[in-house]
This record gives structure tokens, sequence and C-alpha cells, in this order.
């Protein structure tokens, strides 16, 4: 069967990233349009004679020389002489990461970014923008399947062996220039709008996944406020459905329609310019949400993600109400097993640590030692058994006491192995909600005061601690404990 495929477009060679970003565009959007277009004509009775197919655009630089950069950042560097080469999509949502990742690479190394056509075919699913209505009754009575005549998903360009580190190039390359190959950043897209009910434009650099609701009307309730004052950092505030309240300092009003039914997974959005704000999504219980959500969130590259929920307290001393700040994991959620040896350590971020306890001690006005009386600092144990409680106890509490663990969840150590994984700095603050090995469990009643007071503050520590990291400099958030031995050279 002959292919059908737009005339090539020529590589070229850019030395300022607009261009080269700009290059880029216009493969993709000739491209993905060729193929929209040849759908649109097979939908009205039209068969294409041939198999239609276009590519992604490619991005490729080279390095000469083993010469070190004298950046301080972690990233942007080429590891060894040879061709460096990744495939790009969505380069409008990506665009201002494409520059600074162009110009870093630029300043370091000097030469051009060569901007062409790859070999890697751009399926039919991702050629559509994951919101585009498909008339799906009307495709299902084609005349001819659509495998037959366009290019789908193929799983072989979706896997993460790149960031896995298993991924082994030839001597001298092409390298991998980014974690993520066009294909999986592409999966990624459709399933964050699936799972979220918002399109991924609006995801901002700053995440907080929470497993309680409540957290999610209270950030639902601040940032309605701060449209409502103009909050002068935050241009909008966005709910599944893509329903926008603009900041009244721009005019304010609403637009769009809220989800008629809760996603499984709803994301909201504080925008800010550059995507300096903050997204908190409700990931529900467990830790393969955790994991699903945080493998799509990544290929965003946002600059830091929080862990914020309740868990259960080990220990004695502990009060209901407390704060639990991990520095270290107990892995028994198992959903990473494969991608991340459990031999692998999941370090504390001093960057993240540093932040969130200058954020408690900000919000709860208490200093030093004073917040130990509030706080503890030590190993969070993440289960993948929410009935571990009806288990054998002394099995599970020798564990417990021989790792030194505090407090007990079912998705803070996927999240922060997942941000280990996918050089995302990570940080983990729970808050102590039933101590089931000392019999104080969840029952109506039982919340003091101090509790509420305390569960009412941690949605703003976490709020604050994000503005905290959003404000220090690339060099010191992205920490080279995230960065392995031939790292890619995107962030």
């Amino acid at each position: 069967m002959p292919t059908i495929s737009p005339d090539p477009l020529p590589q070229q060679a850019f030395t300022d990233p607009e261009g080269a970003c700009d290059y880029v565009a216009r493969i993709y959007r000739r491209n993905t349009g060729f193929i929209r277009d040849r759908l649109a004509e097979l939908a009205d009775g039209l068969v294409p004679q041939g198999r239609v197919r276009a590519f992604y655009p490619e991005v490729q630089v080279s390095s000469t020389s083993y010469r070190k950069s004298d950046s301080t950042l972690p990233y942007g560097f080429l590891h060894s002489p040879g061709i460096y080469r990744t495939t790009i999509t969505a380069p409008e949502l990506f665009r201002t990461y494409l520059l600074e990742n162009f110009a870093i690479i630029l300043k370091n190394h000097g030469g051009a970014i060569q901007v062409g056509e790859s070999s890697t075919p751009i399926p039919l699913h991702f050629a559509l923008d994951p919101d585009q209505p498909l008339d799906g009754q009307l495709l299902s009575g084609l005349s001819v399947p659509l495998r037959d005549v366009f290019d789908t998903p193929d799983l072989a360009d979706t896997d993460d062996e790149i960031a896995n580190g298993t991924f082994i190039p030839p001597v001298g390359g092409p390298y991998p220039l980014a974690a993520f190959t066009a294909p999986r950043i592409d999966y990624s897209l459709h399933r964050l709008s699936h799972y979220t009910g918002t399109d991924a434009r609006h995801f901002q650099n700053f995440v907080i996944f929470t497993n309680y609701s409540f957290y999610i009307d209270e950030f639902c309730q601040i940032a309605k406020e701060y449209m409502a004052a103009g909050h002068a950092h935050y241009d909008s505030f966005v709910e599944p459905g893509n329903c926008i309240t603009a900041n009244q300092r721009h005019g304010g009003g609403t637009t769009g329609t809220p989800a008629a039914r809760v996603p499984q997974m709803p994301a909201y959005h504080l925008t800010a310019g550059r995507s300096r704000g903050i997204t908190m999504i409700n990931i529900g219980v467990g830790p393969s949400n955790a994991k699903t959500i945080t493998d799509h969130v990544a290929v965003l590259r946002p600059h830091a993600w929080l862990m914020l929920g309740h868990c259960a307290g080990l220990r004695n001393s502990q009060e209901l109400g407390d704060y639990v700040l991990a520095h270290a994991y107990v892995r028994e959620d198992h959903v990473l097993d494969a991608d991340l040896p459990l031999t692998v350590p999941i370090p504390a971020l001093a960057e993240v640590q540093v932040a969130l306890e200058q954020a408690v001690a900000e919000i709860t006005q208490l200093e030093g030692l004073e917040t130990k009386k509030i706080m503890r600092t030590g190993t969070v144990a993440s289960f993948d058994n929410r009935n571990w409680e009806l288990r054998d106890q002394q099995e599970i509490t020798q564990r417990l006491s021989q790792s030194r663990a505090i407090a007990l969840d079912m998705e803070s150590a996927t999240i922060a192995a997942n941000g280990f994984r996918f050089r995302v700095p990570y940080g983990t603050l729970l808050c102590v909600s039933d101590k089931p090995l000392h019999g104080e469990l969840k029952l109506p009643g039982m919340a003091s005061a101090f509790y509420r007071t305390q569960v009412s503050r941690h949605l703003l520590i976490g709020l604050r601690a994000m503005e905290i990291l959003r404000d220090q400099p690339a060099e010191r958030l992205h920490s080279r404990k995230l960065r392995s031995f031939a790292e890619t050279a995107f962030q």
C-alpha cells in the first residue's frame, strides 16, 4: 500500500531558541493538520488510496568535546561527544520549556539546534485534540478500519526506558535529549484530560497531591477568595470541565461549565504567568492512583510536587493532628518495583524539606524546638493494603519498628519514588488522623479542637511551601541528587 504524506520539510539549523521553536511548531501544525484533514475526508466518504502518515518534529544537537560547563544547573549539558536527539509534540504547550532548554544548551555548548522531521509517525489519536468531539457512530460505520489507513499508538514508543535509566544508546549516539519521547508525552496528555477533567494547558509547575477531599474544598474556597480579592500573583482559577474564574484585576467573571460528573482524580489550578501557579489534585486512595497520576503529570516537567494527606501515626507520643515531615520512605506499595528497584534509596531533598519546615513555622507561628511539639520528622511507610490492621500485628509492628517509621499511608512513598524516577523535586507533609496501633481509630466525634485546627492549617502550609519553592532559583530547586550518570540535557 502506498504511503500518503505531506511533502518533507528540510532540516534547518538555528542559533536562536525562538527560531527553533517556531520551526518545530510549523512542522507540528502542518503534519497534525494533514492527518486531521485526511480523517475529515474519510468521514465524508473519500477513502485514501494508501496509508496516511506524517511525522513528529525532531530536535537534534551535538557535541565534539568532553568540556565541562560552568553552569550550576543540574541539567542543560551534553555528557559526552556525540549526537543528542528527541521528538517533540505539542510545541505551543511546551514553548516556555523548550525556549529555556534550548537557550541553556546553546549557552553551555554553542553550536546550533537542528530541527526537522523525525522518522516517528504521529498516531491518529495524538493528532486530535483530547477534547475534540468525534462522531463515534459515524467512524464506526466507515467502510475501512481506521487502523488500515492511519498509524495508531505503538507501545514501543511510549515506554519509560529513558527515565528508568535502562535505555542503552549506541556508542556516540544518538543519545536521548529528553526523558520522554513525543508519543510518550502525547499518551500522558490524553490521560491527564481523562483522569483530571482539565486540559494539560492549565497545569502549573507546582503540584500538590492529596488523598482527602477536605483539602480540595479548602483549596477551592481559598482560590475563589484570591480571585475576588484581585490577588497579585494568580491570574485565574480552573476547575474540572475547564471552568475558568478570572481574577478581578483581569475583569473577573467565569467562563465554561463545571464538569457534570466529577472525574476520577479531579484537578484544580491556581494559574499564574509562565505556569508558576499551583495545581492541586485529589488522587483518592492507594498507590495505584498515585503512580498513575504522577506518571502523567511528570511529562509536563513540573518544578516540584508535594503530598499533603492523612496518615496513621505509629508512635504513642503523637497526637491526632500532629504533622509528619517525611525524610525517608519504606516502600511497600509495590507498584514501582519493576521500574525502580527497592535497592534504590529515595533521599530527602534539602530544598523541599527546608521549605516545608519554614512554612510550618510561618503558619503555626512556632519556631525552633517549639515546632517539635506538633511535627515529627522521620520515616513514612506506604502500604498497598488498606486493611493492614487486620493482619498479624506482631509481624507488621516489628517491621515498622525496625524501619523507625513514625507514620503509615498508601501514597507518599509512591509519589516520592516517582518524583525521584522522573527528576521532579518532591516532598511529603502528612497529618496524623488516627493511631491504630494505640487504639485511636477514626470515629465520629473524636476530632479535638487541636485536630481541627491542624487540618485547617495543613493546606495553608502546603501552599506557603510551594510559594517558597517558587521563589527559589532553579539552581537550588532542581537538586543534583536526582540526576544520574549519563543524564538527558533537557530538564
